[in-house]
C-alpha cells in the first residue's frame, strides 16, 4: 500500500540537513538523474497527467513538466545538467536498448581512444569556440516553484576519460606525454569553471552537483597522485565557487574512492557524497564513519532496486533509513533511476520515505 502523504518542497530546510545544522524532520530525497522514460511512465500512470514530449515547439512545456514531476514526487530540487556549445564530435558506439522502458538505442564511448592523441589534435578542438550553455537553466529558473531550487552539474574527469582522450590513451599518455594530458585537463577544467561561475550566481540555483566517476570496485582508476595533480585542484575551485555564494557542493562518484575520501572532505571540502554500491561501501557504513563531516546521499543499491521483489525492497530501504536517519542524509538510488529499474520499485522506495517515522 502506498502512502498519500506529500511534502511541499523546502530546499532551505534540506540545505540545513546537508550542512549538519539541523536534524531532518522527514526523509529528504535525492537523485542525480531520472531517465525520461521513467518520468513519462510515472507522469502518465501515477500522476495521471498527459505527457508532453520534448521538441523545439514544446521544449519549455517539457521543462515545466519535469519540474512538476520532481515537485509532485517530493523532491526539494531539480537537477539541471550543464551544457556547452560548439563541442567537437566524439566517437561512440550504438546498440539496441533492451530495457522495459527502452530508449530505443543506447550509446557507449569508444574506450580505446578519444579524439586527442597528440598536440595537433589538441589544437583542432578549437577550445576558444566552446562556450557554456545555460539556456535551459535560465528557462527553468523562471519555472521553478517557491521552496524548490535547481542544482547544476557536469563532468571534468569523465569527459576527458571517455571523450577527449579515451580510457586507454589517458592511461598511456599520462606516462608518455604528461604535458599533453595536463593541457587537456587545464583547458576542459576551465570550461567547466566558466559554466559553474555563471550558474551558481543565480538565486534559483541552490548547489553544484558535480559528477565524476573516479573509481572501480577496488580502487581509483588513476593514482591518488594523478588526481591530486589534475583533478582535485579543479574540484576545489568548483567547491569554492559554491561556498563563496553561501551554497553547497555535492559530489557524485561511482567506484571505490575510500583511499581519497579524507581529501575530498577536508581539502576539496565537499558537503555531500553521492553514489553507493553495497559491494564497495554501504551508505549505512559511510554515515557511521563520515556522517559528522559530510552528508551521505542515495544508498539504495542499483542491483537491489532493479531485482528485489517489492516487499523485500521495502525491508531493505527501511534498514537504510533506520541506520541513516536522522543524520546528514537523503534517500535515493545508489546511482540514478535508470530506465531498466521497475517503476513499482522506484515508487516503493519513495513510499517508504514518506512512511518512515523513526
Amino acid at each position: 500500500m502506498h502512502s498519500t502523504t506529500t511534502f511541499a518542497p523546502d530546499f532551505a530546510k534540506f540545505e540545513k540537513v546537508v550542512r549538519g545544522q539541523e536534524e531532518p524532520s522527514r526523509v529528504h530525497l535525492v537523485e542525480l538523474g531520472i531517465d525520461s522514460e521513467v518520468i513519462q511512465e510515472v507522469t502518465e500512470q501515477t500522476l495521471a497527467r498527459k505527457w508532453i514530449p520534448d521538441s523545439p515547439e514544446t521544449h519549455i512545456r517539457h521543462l515545466e513538466q519535469r519540474i512538476s514531476f520532481y515537485s509532485a514526487m517530493g523532491y526539494d530540487f531539480v537537477p539541471a545538467w550543464g551544457g556547452f556549445d560548439n563541442m567537437p564530435e566524439f566517437r561512440e558506439r550504438k546498440a539496441s536498448d533492451t530495457a522495459a522502458l527502452s530508449h530505443g538505442e543506447r550509446h557507449w564511448v569508444e574506450e580505446g581512444g578519444g579524439i586527442i592523441k597528440n598536440w595537433d589534435d589538441f589544437e583542432r578542438v578549437g577550445w576558444d569556440r566552446i562556450k557554456p550553455n545555460c539556456r535551459d537553466l535560465n528557462e527553468m529558473r523562471r519555472l521553478v516553484p517557491d521552496g524548490m531550487k535547481l542544482v547544476v552539474g557536469t563532468t571534468v574527469f569523465e569527459m576527458i576519460l571517455e571523450r577527449f582522450l579515451g580510457y586507454e590513451d589517458l592511461f598511456v599518455l599520462s606516462v608518455d606525454n604528461p604535458d599533453l594530458v595536463g593541457a587537456v585537463f587545464q583547458a576542459w577544467g576551465q570550461k567547466v569553471h566558466d559554466l559553474y561561475s555563471e550558474a551558481i550566481q543565480y538565486p534559483e540555483v541552490g548547489a553544484i552537483f558535480h559528477a565524476d566517476d573516479l573509481g572501480f570496485k577496488t580502487a581509483t582508476m588513476m593514482s591518488p597522485e594523478f588526481l591530486r595533480r589534475h583533478v582535485f585542484p579543479w574540484f576545489k575551485k568548483y567547491a569554492a565557487l559554491a561556498h563563496e555564494q553561501g551554497k553547497t557542493y555535492w559530489y557524485h562518484c561511482c567506484g571505490n574512492v575510500l583511499n581519497v575520501m579524507d581529501e575530498l572532505i577536508d581539502e576539496v571540502k565537499i558537503d555531500a557524497f553521492h553514489s553507493f554500491q553495497d559491494v564497495i561501501f554501504p551508505i549505512g557504513d559511510f554515515v557511521n564513519r563520515y556522517g559528522d563531516r559530510v552528508a551521505g546521499f542515495g544508498g539504495v543499491d542499483m542491483d537491489a532496486l532493479s531485482r528485489l521483489e517489492e516487499d523485500k525492497l521495502r525491508v531493505y530501504v527501511r534498514d537504510i533509513l533506520d541506520r541513516c536517519m536522522p543524520h546528514r542524509f537523503a534517500l535515493g538510488s545508489g546511482n540514478s533511476v535508470a530506465n531498466y529499474i521497475p517503476v513499482r520499485n522506484y515508487l516503493a522506495m519513495l513510499d517508504e520515505a514518506r512512511q518512515w517515522a523513526g
